[in-house]
């Protein structure tokens, strides 16, 4: 027995140790765990007060783990919303811009407007007095069409502008013949007479050139900071997919299962996470940066020869000036309308209206320095509105491809860029070694964190995506001092969040957004064909039966 003592030592030492690697380990504590879940606003009594087994983890790693069942599914949704919030917090900065400098330009144009008005009428009221107060209502009718203009861009400002000189010819015309009768179709041949004679001299044709390139400019960025607006806030509510909501739960609290509640994402993990989830908000940026583009060179104009200050403070200056120029030619004037209109009748004696005096229209305003440009709404000027808002256009270029950076460098989604070992990839508490994707829908296919659709693009990007473009056509015509057709812009991209799918009758159909196929057929061919086929199925479902019947009588 002796000498088979030493054997039977070494095996029993064996079969202890194998019982003791067998055997369960001592469990470790979850408090931690447990009082951050807590914190949370969450039940206590989901958490256990140490490790349990995870083999009812769904998203998460199994194994020895912290997290109930039900803590999962709570985790799942908190980690969602802090997506959610993180995400309103970017995009909700840069909507409060636009919106506080769409109000503030609006301010400033309507303002403007009522100050040039009241200017206008302060002057002429001192100037001509009574002639002015029986006329007044042809200069309200003109500050009225530029302020409808401005408001609802339903006016056509070259159009209106000839009618006014028209109207005022005629009106001017009255008055320095007095002493004739004239009817309604005899000043109507007067006023066909105001482009060839230019009684006004050359002031109509420059306020028209100045008031249309301005007020067109003046309008269209202020309805492109409008769009700037409205589409990020739309955009900024975002709708995760199950597959990024996934994602999101591995990346953001799964880590606490394993007790590692203070280590934090790997930047470049976090990075490929959000570039799935914010696809679709990375296909904005290309057009975006094109809208942005357009804006600033809008801008360029407001502060140069489109400047919309430096035509509405004069503006009563140079109708002073056109008046003026008109009396002092009215002779003439008068002597070639009598040529291609035919000579007027006199008034009776005793109905001979008082003929109006040298000195009625005889005195001028003051000459107008620029220097002396008062501020206008929020005690300020268009040329500090504009530097302003230049400054914030540059700063948000590129925002949309930027936007999963700048959330994974918020220190409550990921660790710092420079942490790269001692972050969680995932799995454990190590470097994250897979290459970062691109931006955008397109480049979604190989992220090894996100599975995404790359065939289904977001509808409501999609929308925004055209709104962007429709205003950039917009403000490239307003540069180029051409006039624009406005859409409502409460209308336009309407919808709720990204992914959220479409409400009412606002979200077209799949065949208005492809109408045609690769083969030319158009939708209402494919219709048609597709009626053709549903005709022709109870035939053919007739001649199979048929068949079948004959081939089972063969079988037998």
């Amino acid at each position: 027995m002796a000498r088979f003592g030493l054997p039977a030592l070494l095996c029993t030492l064996a079969v202890l140790c194998a019982a003791l690697l067998a055997a369960e380990p001592k469990s470790k504590s979850c408090s931690e765990v447990r009082r951050l879940y807590v914190s949370k606003g969450f039940n206590k009594n989901d958490a256990p007060t140490h490790e349990i087994n995870g083999d009812h983890l769904k998203i998460c790693p199994q194994g020895y783990t912290c997290c109930s069942q039900e803590m999962e599914e709570k985790y799942s949704l908190q980690s969602k919303d802090d997506f959610k919030s993180v995400v309103s917090e970017q995009c909700n900065h840069l909507q409060a811009i636009f919106a506080s400098r769409y109000k503030k330009f609006d301010e400033f144009f309507k303002e403007l407007l009522e100050n040039a008005e009241k200017s206008l009428n302060d002057m002429f009221v001192k100037t001509y007095g009574r002639l002015y107060m029986q006329n007044s209502e042809l200069f309200k009718d003109l500050f009225g069409e530029l302020k409808r203009y401005y408001v609802a861009g339903s006016v056509n400002l070259e159009e209106m502008l000839s009618d006014f000189w028209a109207r005022l010819l005629e009106r001017m015309f009255r008055l320095v013949n007095s002493q004739y009768h004239f009817t309604d179709e005899y000043l109507e041949c007067v006023s066909k007479y105001t482009e060839q004679l230019k009684p006004f001299g050359d002031v109509p044709r420059k306020l028209k050139l100045q008031v249309t390139r301005a007020f067109v400019a003046a309008r269209t960025f202020a309805q492109g900071l409008a769009v700037a607006r409205d589409v990020v806030s739309k955009v900024s509510v975002v709708n995760p997919t199950v597959q990024c909501t996934h994602a999101l739960l591995r990346m953001t609290y799964c880590s606490h299962c394993q007790g590692l509640v203070s280590v934090k994402p790997c930047y470049n993990y976090c990075s490929n996470i959000m570039r799935g989830c914010l696809a679709n908000q990375g296909d904005l940026d290309f057009e975006w940066n094109n809208f942005i583009d357009a804006m600033l060179m809008v801008a360029e104009r407001l502060e140069g020869p489109f400047n919309i200050e430096s035509v509405m403070d004069p503006i009563d200056v140079k109708i002073s000036d056109a008046i003026m120029n008109m009396q002092e030619n009215s002779v003439q004037v008068s002597q070639k309308v009598f040529q291609g209109c035919g000579p007027p009748k006199p008034l009776p004696a005793g109905r001979i209206s008082r003929s109006i005096s040298e000195g009625a229209f005889s005195a001028r305003f003051r000459p107008y320095h620029p220097e002396e440009r008062p501020t206008t709404a929020a005690g300020t000027s268009l040329d500090r509105l504009v530097t302003d808002v230049k400054e914030k256009l540059k700063q948000a270029k590129k925002f949309w491809s930027s936007l999963p950076s700048n959330v994974c460098s918020d220190e409550r989604m990921a660790a710092g860029n420079g942490n790269e070992d001692d972050c969680w990839n995932g799995k454990g508490k190590s470097r994250y070694l897979f290459a970062v994707t691109g931006n955008g829908l397109a480049n979604q296919g190989n992220n090894p964190e996100v599975q995404v659709d790359t065939s289904k693009p977001d509808i409501l990007i999609l929308r925004q995506i055209m709104a962007l473009r429709v205003m950039t056509s917009k403000m490239k015509n307003a540069y180029n001092g051409n006039d624009v057709d406005f859409f409502d812009i409460s209308d336009e991209s309407s919808g709720e969040g990204s992914g959220s799918g479409c409400e009412y009758q606002q979200c077209p159909s799949e065949l208005e957004y492809n109408a045609t196929d690769h083969s030319g057929k158009s939708a209402n061919d494919k219709a048609s064909s597709a009626g053709g086929l549903v005709g022709a199925q109870p035939s053919l479902l007739a001649v199979f039966c048929i068949l079948l019947l004959v081939m089972q009588r063969e079988w037998r």
